[in-house]
């Protein structure tokens, strides 16, 4: 079973337990995962852009651990309610992407939106 086999398997045990997959719907997942994502950015939107390269405080890696690891849970969690595969898709969209951003034409470029 790969790690987020696990994870996923863990989180639905965690909500079947505390009675919470009423709560775990889409759009309520979305938005909990968006406030998450929201509190990784409170951590970092202030630092200078030289300070955000390396994190040499501890106190604010063990946050942005914190933060990060509840982006990670609400994701699995959001993706099994919605019944993805996400290392699948996350595998898939990495060929995708490896093949639209060769490194030969993209190298140092950041891309373009489309």
């Amino acid at each position: 079973m790969s790690d987020l086999a696990d994870l996923t398997a863990r989180m639905r045990a965690f909500t079947e337990e505390r009675d919470w997959g009423r709560f775990h719907d889409l759009k309520s997942l979305t938005l909990a995962l968006t406030g998450e994502v929201g509190e990784v950015a409170e951590l970092v939107q202030w630092l200078p852009a030289s300070a955000a390269v390396d994190v040499p405080d501890e106190r604010l890696r063990e946050r942005l651990g914190e933060e990060l690891a509840d982006v990670l849970l609400y994701l699995v969690r959001l993706a099994d309610v919605a019944g993805v595969d996400l290392a699948a898709e996350a595998a898939r969209k990495l060929t995708v992407n490896e093949s639209r951003f060769p490194p030969g034409e993209h190298r140092g470029v950041a891309p373009e939106r489309h």
